[in-house]
């Protein structure tokens, strides 16, 4: 992102957006706007009904009626969404071949004030498995930019965040995060990345350990991300109600933070949340990536799909599984929907369906690359007390004038 644009905005804000670029903490209260969770979840999303046609992969997703039909999105008995790849199907070889799966977008919209957080007991995994829980701007792509909080591939271990522009917008230096900058360059193919060094991220760990909670912070300063295993899960999250705000500041140091080079709503429109579990395609699949990532894979142009799509669906695909307790949505204390610097606009898309979905049990984008190194951030000092001197001095002046 080339360069900084501030909407014209009070000198206690501009101090807030300057606290926030340089690492400091503020409190900020954000109230809830949406909860998608229990026998409702599925109600204010769309199912795609197509073939994957954005990253090439070997999946159909389905209708919101043959999701329901074929057993692949319900609610389970703990009161969890269930989103699954097809595992009982045997694929005959051909030249083409698709296995079924699902693809969901939400029919709200999300920008600068909101926070999304999103409860997560199971990610799929797995050769050839392709998950990811994004977000993207309304039009075409990649103009309304992409939003990447869960996203990795096959028998990786760690989760990889990620920012997608068309623009010059890039992942300046410096960061306050506890993640590995991957690559800094928003505008290339697997955009501005950042590995996750927290254990038990992504991959079979993440189930065993109970999963967790990923939280995403979008502001007039950039985008912040946080991962928590489930015994670590900030008090106002574990304890949450209908009502209660959440304050990010509470959370310790992000781990990702992008505050932006670069004006972000001049390179991202409002945003729609979306769950897709995909198979192969231009990540998953490509050989190099694809025997890095799957111990054992062939090398051939169409090993991935060879090895896993065709033939039987288990024990395959028997981990190719979203449960989700919850994804919620915050909005900052004394936003007003659409306006620029206090951020926080939530807009609805009619729905192209409304049928119910069927309650059982489970059985078992976006595109980025690389893999994670360790690197733990250290929390940036420079500022801190000109910052903390210039918030007393702004509240001060505010008490004169």
């Amino acid at each position: 992102m080339t360069s900084r644009y501030f909407k014209p905005a009070t000198f206690l804000q501009t101090i807030f957006i300057l606290a926030l670029t340089l690492g400091v903490q503020v409190k900020a209260a954000y109230s809830p706007v949406r909860s998608y969770q229990g026998s409702t979840f599925f109600d204010k999303w769309d199912f795609y009904g197509d073939v994957d046609n954005t990253t090439w992969g070997n999946v159909t997703y389905l209708t919101r009626e043959a999701a329901a039909s074929t057993n692949l999105a319900y609610i389970n008995s703990a009161g969890n969404a269930i989103m699954k790849v097809d595992n009982t199907t045997t694929i005959a070889p051909a030249a083409l071949v698709h296995r079924n799966s699902i693809r969901i977008t939400s029919q709200d919209t999300y920008g600068t004030g909101n926070i999304i957080i999103i409860d997560a007991l199971h990610i799929p995994y797995g050769c050839s498995v392709w998950p990811s829980f994004w977000m993207f701007g309304i039009g075409p792509m990649p103009q309304g930019g992409e939003i990447d909080v869960i996203e990795a591939i096959n028998d990786m271990s760690n989760n990889q965040y990620a920012l997608h522009t068309a623009g010059s917008c890039s992942h300046v230096g410096n960061n306050n995060q506890t993640g590995n900058t991957l690559s800094t360059d928003c505008s290339q193919g697997s955009g501005c990345t950042v590995a996750e060094n927290k254990p038990n991220s992504f991959g079979a760990g993440f189930g065993q350990a109970g999963g967790g909670v990923f939280a995403t912070q979008i502001d007039v300063s950039g985008v912040y991300f946080w991962f928590w295993n489930r015994p670590d899960i900030p008090a106002d999250i574990k304890s949450a109600t209908s009502t209660s705000t959440i304050d990010p500041s509470n959370w310790g140091i992000p781990s990702a933070s992008y505050p932006l080079a670069c004006n972000y709503s001049q390179n991202f429109a409002p945003q729609q949340l979306v769950f897709t579990t995909t198979l192969c395609g231009v990540w998953a699949g490509v050989p190099g990536i694809y025997q890095a990532t799957c111990p054992g894979g062939g090398s051939g142009p169409d090993s991935c799909a060879t090895e896993n799509v065709i033939g039987p669906g288990s024990p395959k695909f028997d981990n190719a599984y979203w449960e989700v307790a919850y994804v919620k949505t915050y909005i900052a204390a004394g936003s007003q929907p659409g306006a620029p610097s206090a951020s926080g606009a939530v807009a609805s898309i009619p729905s192209s369906s409304s049928s119910p979905l069927a309650t059982g049990s489970a059985s078992g984008s976006s595109g980025s690359s690389g893999s994670s190194s360790p690197n733990a951030g250290v929390r940036m000092k420079t500022g801190y007390e000109m910052v903390l001197g210039m918030l007393t001095g702004a509240v001060l002046m505010g008490m004169v004038l």
